[in-house]
């Protein structure tokens, strides 16, 4: 059985993490990942696989692979022209609307969802070991024993701002609300139907909050460009791929945060 738009016969099926039945070739050997973090963690692990990413793949910095645009623009057509085995793709990064399409090109695509740390070290080990034949990695080994410990002691309370004007926050069910509530901290704006909320700054308790913290993404905050706006409160520059990326960084961000 052969499907169009790619170059390799269906020798098996998985299902990703919705639940999606997949087609895969045997074995899978072009990849392209429209995942910022997960392109980091194939280019690290089989950068020989890895054929195509999108522009926001900034890691590693050397990276050399055909470019297909954005997360949420995808060009579809290079991203077929480029053969691959595999795209992987992300629930909330990337639009159903891009993935289908794929499919209905012929295009094997995997996505993953992941919400929580737990889920993201099940998420990728599931992704090496079903979709890429592959096994675990020395990076995600080392994240599951630094994630795993018990809970640290409460170090207070939290606020991070993904932009501004409007300003907006990371809310509830968010990997990254997980990832520091994992080490101590509590969200803020941990209730709520928004995953990424509207906030005004002027409803902001500087008596409920210990700290804010400023990521460099998706907005670039910077000394002259953020930490003005909570006079009253202690901030703290951090880099968002340490928040918001799982793969690689994940051993990173427990080290470089729990201090």
């Amino acid at each position: 059985m052969r499907a169009p738009g790619y170059g390799g016969l269906v020798t098996s099926r998985a299902v990703d993490d919705l639940g999606d039945e997949v087609p895969l070739p045997g074995p899978v050997r072009r990849v392209v990942s429209l995942v910022p973090s997960i392109t980091e963690a194939l280019a690290t692990d089989v950068p020989e696989r890895l054929v195509g990413a999108t522009d926001w793949c900034t890691h590693p910095a050397d990276l050399d692979v055909t470019r297909v645009r954005g997360t949420k623009n995808p060009d579809l057509a290079a991203l077929r022209a480029l053969e691959p085995d595999l795209v992987v793709a992300n629930q909330e990064e990337n639009r159903a609307l891009d993935v289908r399409r794929l499919r209905d090109a012929g295009v094997p695509v995997w996505v993953t969802s992941i919400e929580t740390v737990p889920q993201a070290i099940a998420s990728l080990a599931r992704l090496y070991d079903e979709a890429l034949g592959l096994p675990e990695p020395g990076w995600l080994v080392r994240a599951r024993a630094s994630w795993d410990g018990p809970p640290p002691a409460p170090r207070g309370r939290v606020v991070v701002p993904i932009w501004r004007d409007p300003w907006m926050v990371v809310g509830p069910r968010t990997y990254t609300g997980d990832l520091l509530r994992r080490l101590g901290w509590a969200n803020a704006y941990d209730d709520g139907p928004d995953r990424y909320p509207a906030i005004d700054l002027a409803d902001l308790d500087p008596a409920a909050v210990d700290l804010v913290l400023l990521p460099d993404e998706p907005y670039v905050f910077t000394a002259d460009d953020g930490p003005e706006a909570f006079p009253d409160i202690t901030t703290r520059l951090v880099s968002g791929r340490l928040l918001t990326w799982y793969g690689p960084a994940m051993v990173e961000a427990h080290d470089v945060l729990s201090g």
